[in-house]
């Protein structure tokens, strides 16, 4: 009877601690006026907190639910490093692979000083590209043909131009345009594209029900991502392009929180030491295997601490998910908006998640 009572104690105590974490990040979105905001606390073995709170849209009734789909922007990075992983694994790739092994037609059109990159260089933003993050990007012209077809001539553009002055400071360069020649290396080894093997590896493999793009708000109640336009936010409906032509592989996925936490378990216990889809090997180094920035992670060490961290968005919605791996516990905030005022919410509420775990 007495384990029985605190058992009972126990449980109603976790319960209240986690009121509380909702009624601060519900705080949070309200001051910083933020749609929606969903959070999860992850190990390798549960997901201790999960909530989902606020609107789909600033001009929608619709509220949260842990069924929403979010657009995760560049943490799709490491989603493509995981899946060209599983390939690695089967000997279709190694991480050393030269690009221009796989692409030898393409050589003599490109310039000198990409003549060694290899995938792990593409992947960890060392092969010195042209970052084509939205902004003073060079003129791309307007590819034709099917999505493949569009990533094949946009990386062979992307070839053409002067590389990216190296960083004293910075070992590598961040590109997106890297994991579009990562992919195509990948669909050229597997006869499949990106987006098939999306399919592959994440739903009938894994069964994490991912999609592409926009979250589906025009024939179904889900989130829509914000803009912001003089000072105010503006919902985005799914039917709107994501402008993320040629680079889809470094930042178009969208996802429910709760299966994107499945997903970050599987690397805390990779990183645990366990096998499972990939090899803890594996898992080490995607995470750990390169400094500064590994396989669609930051690889960061700091005041005593290790940790994985990627932020993404298109500028509609905003994530961001911290892996203390030490402690072997994950942080993964998504929200709808983004802004000067969403990314402050939001380091504020991880800053309170990983001081409610010790982190």
């Amino acid at each position: 009877m007495r384990k029985l009572t605190t058992l009972l104690f126990l449980g109603a105590s976790i319960a209240a601690f986690c009121q509380r974490t909702v009624r601060f990040a519900d705080s949070i979105r309200n001051v910083y006026h933020i749609p929606e905001i969903s959070y999860a606390v992850a190990n390798s073995k549960a997901i201790p907190e999960i909530a989902a709170l606020g609107k789909h849209s600033v001009n929608l009734p619709d509220t949260a639910s842990l069924n929403d789909r979010f657009h995760i922007g560049s943490n799709t990075k490491a989603m493509t490093a995981f899946m060209i992983a599983r390939y690695v694994e089967k000997g279709q790739l190694s991480w050393t692979t030269p690009f221009f092994e796989i692409f030898p037609e393409w050589k003599d059109s490109s310039r000198k000083e990409y003549d060694q990159i290899t995938l792990q260089d593409l992947l960890s933003n060392r092969a010195r590209l042209q970052a084509f993050q939205g902004e003073d990007d060079p003129v791309i012209p307007a590819f034709k043909g099917t999505p493949q077809e569009k990533r094949k001539a946009f990386g062979r553009f992307v070839l053409t131009l002067a590389p990216v002055e190296p960083d004293s400071v910075h070992p590598f360069s961040y590109s997106n345009a890297g994991y579009t020649l990562a992919a195509l290396m990948l669909e050229k080894v597997t006869h499949k594209s990106w987006e098939q093997l999306v399919e592959k590896v994440f739903n009938r493999d894994l069964k994490l029900g991912v999609k592409l793009s926009w979250p589906e708000n025009q024939k179904a109640k889900d989130t829509w991502g914000h803009s912001t336009e003089n000072g105010k936010l503006v919902p985005v409906p799914s039917s709107v392009s994501s402008q993320l032509d040629y680079t889809e592989p470094a930042g178009d996925i969208n996802i429910r929180l709760k299966d994107y936490a499945r997903f970050i378990q599987m690397n805390i216990r990779g990183l645990e030491g366990q096998s499972d889809y990939l090899s803890a090997k594996t898992y080490q180094f995607i995470h750990k295997g390169i400094p500064g920035y590994s396989l669609g992670w930051y690889n960061i060490y700091e005041n005593g601490k290790e940790l994985s961290t990627h932020a993404g968005t298109a500028e509609t919605y905003y994530t961001l998910v911290h892996i203390d791996r030490i402690k072997g516990i994950a942080y993964i905030i998504f929200t709808n908006s983004f802004n000067p005022e969403t990314q402050q919410g939001v380091r504020l509420l991880m800053r309170k998640l990983k001081e409610n775990y010790g982190s």
